[in-house]
């Protein structure tokens, strides 16, 4: 495999040397190869939990040692178990990933030529070592990429590397395409430890210069083996043909153009294929050669086939014209009918789910007009309506598969009114039977789960309520024959319920089926009429929609009177889903109230118009709390739909005039609410709801508040009292620690719902009033006693936050009020007790760090910035009177800032989007505070920006462009400034230009991530990239780092291309001035989206410009 030469001067591994004395600089207890292989085995075998963690802990000394790279060479030429050939793989991976103190380029060749040629020697390794060792061989040639040894990039010869072993026994052909799939792999994911930058350059470089080569080769390999008889049953040439699979469905599962950020999302449902693949996928026999696959290929192997065929059927419409489009769909189409005509292997679970999943793209990535142009459409359309109907009745066999059916049936039927294709859909034929299929299964499915004691799908609300999202729309075509079925099983269920309630000897298990069955048809009846599409109904329609609602509200008359003796929590979720939907449709400012479907629920149950039936919404939402209380999901729920119906402008009018929301604005007591006691909840975190309730209640308050103070202290006594009772336990030395969390807890969700919900200057002074000053105590003394149990700080600092939130300009105190400042002094003092307290802690494990620190910590950065950029304190004023309170909040918060890895800011995004947000208010108008900061402070912020600018959440990224544009106009005028020799410049403006000073590579660095960005990136806030841009290229002009870096580029870029880059840069900079005024920069920001637009066009046709010169290594 490898020459004499090589293989010697690979075999002395790595530039390490081996003689046997460097095993004495080895740790105390890794004394010899012997003991190395002893730890291995503790590691990898004992069930001893101590054992296996002080031989973890000796491993980790040996990986961190400086003579591993020689040892690990020892052990995989002499170890003689595979664990130990395992523990050298994974060391050396990760000496060759380690970002500090990279291995020098010769040591990778070398150990690139080592593992090969130990790879060719020894084909029957343990699979978990040739594992390992081809993970090796591909981390190592994804990093080095872009590597030059004499103008050749060395590591680029993956298919030569390869060709070697193809040439070569079976196990040797397995090991070399088992290469080419982990490496596809491998560059197609990335990895945190190196910028998603870099990454992207690789990933791109890859797909243009040798990813078509390895599927050509693939699909060669597969026709060759599809060609010859295989012997299936020899364990060797199935595990080829399974490496060949998974190597051609890791080429068509390539992210070709950076998109796919999310692996577990099925929705992205285009395959980019570049245009050079055209000939693979216009030539039907690479589509013929997967279905002949699937017919000739043993049922476990088939799942890959499928795979395969599932991204192929979603190659990128654009890839073909109008013809060649139709072509393939036929050809498509017609593998598709073999396989509906030969079901066998749809048996098997991986095969049915796989193939659920390509008759779903069918729709997703053609239209209807094309697919009922194709020969074979009616034949097709009824072979997949009785594959579905079969489906759907077998309910039980693989239930996770029915969505990808759902799906290409609500697609068809949302395409009826679009088809302007003359040839029949047939839709109207057979959609009515894939909607009563599924009616009909869940429905007998309720007495089978209940016989046999099996899982309920009722029970998992995501699936249910994606099922009938799709429903909706499936069911809303040939509507009449929907209804009329619904209609027909639920008179039938609802009768023989009402039959068995009022007979004495009826059984609880019948009883517990008919309300499963109407728990069903609730949910149904629900979305079909959340199905009702505006444009598309019809007064009939309207009509039937009246009689469906007319049975539920009956239903739900019956249950309720019930509700003292007995209940049915499944069934009432099912009603508040109902309502929900009805509210959507029927309920709000843009429902024509001449609805035939208030015609008829005035003729069926007197209610006559929107206001009668929000009674009816109101009067269930009541009964729920004071029956349900005890149930958090049907509590949350009704709160909910309480909380949307406060949010309609007209609806919440009409609410006010009810009797019963009068009647819960004035009790909302523990004593009518039970879930507003404090005494019966299992933990903290329940009282969430609590929220909620006070949002929709101060909302309903503000309807006819205005200025009347009696109306608002009459509404707060209830939480009056509570403080009051807060304040009693405080001020004794013992008290019931638990209860007075509990009435604190719940207290501050019901204020902050309140100030929420009070977005009006009048209504939020009345509330401020009565909280400040006489409460405020109060809560900082919570945050003293309990910073550690989050359970009770994260709801008092989230009340603080909204009390400080200027929303809708709602604080703005008059000329003579101090109150601006005094809330602000409340604000820093909060911020400073927790901060302060919180960073006493010590240690917090990695899986609770976010929920004991940082997110407390989160909401203080909110906290923050909404003071901050509220624009009701002037901030002068601290510094003037000799008042600490700013000072005290922000060094609190560089504090904090300094106790997060930078890891951590980006990993949570909660905690990212705060701090982001806040550090973008801080450079606008505190820049001063910031040029003060000691070095490490000032380059730990910088560094933060530079890492935001390429995290993938835009926000985060523009909110870091602004940041970074403060900075560098801040900086740039003091460069003006110090050049004008003034006299007044500030010793902190000096320092922080010292800083800046000692370390230009931050800004040099910065102004090549952002330009790598915007050239060759899908940069989505072009405009946020352009503003700082401009002021770091002419910081970096006067050491000559932007002509360094420009010239790069170019030179990166093939000869006949480097003139047209060269202009684009010139172009960049045309009539731009040396100034950062705004004139210059709008002039700047519309000169680079030509450049940007040019350097593209520029970079299209060139195979590797683009990525040649790799500017974030």
């Amino acid at each position: 495999m490898l020459t004499e030469c090589e293989n010697l001067r690979a075999c002395t591994l790595l530039g390490g040397v081996r003689e046997e004395h460097e095993w004495s600089k080895m740790a105390d207890h890794v004394q010899s190869l012997a003991q190395l292989e002893i730890l291995c085995k503790q590691l990898y075998e004992t069930t001893e939990t101590g054992v296996r963690l002080q031989a973890e802990k000796a491993l980790v000394e040996f990986t961190n040692s400086p003579d591993c790279l020689s040892k690990c060479q020892l052990l995989l030429e002499r170890g003689s178990s595979s664990y130990s050939q395992l523990l050298a793989a994974t060391c050396l991976s990760k000496l060759v990933s380690r970002t500090s103190n990279p291995l020098p380029l010769e040591q990778r060749i070398d150990i690139r030529n080592y593992v090969l040629n130990y790879l060719a020697t020894r084909p029957k390794l343990a699979e978990f070592v040739t594992q390992a060792l081809i993970q090796l061989y591909s981390r190592i040639t994804k990093l080095g990429w872009f590597d030059c040894q004499k103008d050749d990039y060395v590591f680029r010869n993956v298919i030569a590397d390869v060709t070697r072993f193809l040439q070569d026994s079976v196990e040797h052909c397995i090991i070399g395409v088992t290469i080419l799939s982990q490496l596809t792999n491998e560059i197609n994911q990335a990895d945190t430890s190196h910028p998603l930058t870099k990454h992207r350059k690789i990933a791109s470089s890859f797909r243009d210069s040798s990813l078509f080569d390895i599927f050509t080769l693939s699909c060669n390999l597969l026709k060759q083996a599809s060609g010859k008889n295989l012997n299936l049953n020899d364990e060797s040439q199935h595990g080829l043909l399974m490496q060949l699979l998974k190597l051609s469905h890791n080429c068509l599962n390539y992210d070709f153009i950076g998109t796919s950020t999310d692996e577990s999302s099925d929705d992205l449902c285009t395959v980019q294929i570049p245009t050079s693949w055209r000939s693979a996928f216009l030539d039907s026999s690479t589509l013929q050669l997967f279905f002949d696959l699937y017919h000739s290929i043993p049922p476990s192997l088939s799942p890959l086939v499928l795979s395969c065929l599932v991204q192929i059927a979603s190659v990128r419409r654009s890839l073909f014209n109008n013809a060649e489009r139709a072509k393939f769909l036929s050809h498509l189409v017609d593998g598709v009918k073999r396989i509906l005509e030969n079901p066998q292997s749809l048996s098997d679970p991986n095969n049915y789910h796989e193939f659920c999943r390509l008759l779903a793209r069918l729709k997703s990535n053609y239209q209807l007009g094309e697919l009922v142009k194709v020969e074979n459409y009616p034949e097709v359309i009824r072979l997949i309506a009785n594959f579905t109907v079969t489906s759907l009745q077998h309910w039980e066999f693989a239930p996770n598969s029915v969505h990808y059916l759902l799906s290409l049936w609500q697609r068809l039927a949302a395409s009826v009114p679009y088809v302007k294709a003359t040839e029949p859909h047939l839709l109207e034929t057979y959609t009515p039977e894939v909607t009563k299929a599924y009616i009909t299964s869940r429905l007998e499915s309720v007495c089978i789960i209940l016989r046999d004691g099996l899982e309920d799908p009722l029970d998992d609300a995501g699936l249910v309520q994606q099922q009938l999202d799709q429903l909706s729309t499936i069911g809303r075509c040939e509507y009449e024959k929907t209804c009329a079925l619904l209609v027909q099983l639920f008179d039938q269920s609802a009768q023989t319920y009402q039959e068995l309630l009022q007979s004495t000897n009826s059984s609880t298990i019948d009883i517990t089926v008919q309300e499963g069955r109407l728990t069903w048809l609730v949910y149904i009846i629900g979305a079909v009429i959340g199905g009702r599409v505006s444009f598309a109904s019809t007064d009939e329609q309207d009509a039937m929609d009246g009689e469906l609602v007319c049975r539920v509200l009956q239903l739900m008359n019956l249950t309720d009177s019930r509700l003292a003796q007995a209940g049915n929590e499944r069934l009432e979720l099912a009603m508040l889903s109902f309502f929900e939907q009805f509210r959507k449709i029927y309920i709000g400012d843009q429902v024509q109230k001449s609805s035939k479907l208030y015609r008829r629920l005035s003729e069926v149950l007197g209610l006559n118009d929107e206001t009668m039936v929000l009674s009816v919404f109101i009067g269930k939402i009541i009964t729920n709390l004071k029956y349900w209380g005890q149930c958090e999901p049907i509590t949350s729920k009704t709160l909910q739909l309480l909380n949307d119906l406060s949010i309609g402008y007209s609806s919440v009018r009409k609410l006010v005039k009810l009797s019963a929301v009068q009647f819960m604005l004035n009790n909302h007591t523990s004593e009518h609410f039970s879930f507003l006691g404090v005494n019966n909840q299992s933990n903290l975190s329940d009282m969430r709801c609590r929220t909620t309730f006070y949002t929709a209640l101060g909302r309903l308050l503000m309807v006819d508040l205005g200025e009347d103070e009696d109306q608002f202290e009459q509404f707060m006594l209830p939480l009056t009292a509570a403080f009051e009772a807060v304040a009693q336990m405080f001020s004794t030395n013992t008290f019931n620690e638990q209860e007075a969390k509990r009435t604190l807890v719940g207290l501050v969700r019901d204020l902050r719902g309140i100030a929420f919900a009070f977005n009006a200057k009048t209504s939020f002074m009345m509330l401020f009033d009565w909280i400040y000053p006489t409460y405020m105590p109060i809560l900082q003394r919570a945050i003293e006693l309990w910073y550690h149990v989050p359970a009770c700080t994260t709801p008092v600092l989230k009340l603080m936050a909204e009390l400080v939130h200027n929303r809708s300009q709602r604080l703005q105190f008059d000329v003579s009020s101090p109150n601006g400042i005094l809330l602000f002094r409340e604000t820093s003092k909060m911020i400073t007790t927790y901060g302060n307290r919180i960073l006493t802690i010590g240690e917090v494990p990695k899986d609770q760090v976010y929920s004991v620190k940082l997110k407390g910590v989160s909401v203080c950065f909110s906290m923050l910035k909404a003071v901050l950029s509220g624009n009701y304190v002037n901030f002068g004023v601290f510094r003037l009177y000799g008042d600490n309170a700013l000072d005290n909040a922000l060094q609190t918060f560089i504090k904090l800032l300094l106790s997060i890895p930078h890891s951590d800011l980006l990993d949570y995004p909660k905690l990212s989007q705060s701090f982001y947000s806040l550090l973008e208010v801080l450079t606008q108008d505190h820049m001063n505070f910031i040029a003060s900061l000691e070095p490490h402070v000032v380059m730990y912020i910088l560094s933060s920006i530079s890492e935001g600018l390429t995290a993938l959440d835009t926000m985060v990224c523009t909110g870091c462009c602004s940041s970074l544009d403060h900075i560098v106009t801040y900086l740039f005028k003091q460069l003006s400034r110090s050049t004008k020799k003034r006299p007044a410049a500030m010793a902190t403006d000096d320092r922080f230009l010292l800083i800046m000073q000692q370390h230009p590579e931050m800004i040099q660095q910065m102004l090549s991530t952002v330009l790598n960005i915007i050239i060759f990136e899908d940069c989505r806030n072009q405009w946020s990239m352009s503003r700082p841009l401009l002021g770091l290229i002419l910081l970096n002009e006067k050491v000559q780092y932007f002509a360094d870096l420009r010239n790069s580029i170019v030179n990166s870029q093939p000869p006949e291309k480097q003139q047209a880059m060269h202009l684009c840069f010139e172009n960049l900079m045309e009539g731009i001035e040396r100034n950062l005024l705004t004139k210059n920069r709008d002039r700047f920001t519309q000169n680079l989206s030509v450049f940007r637009r040019e350097v593209n066009d520029s970079m299209k046709n060139s195979s590797y410009g683009v990525n040649s010169n790799d500017m974030m290594s």
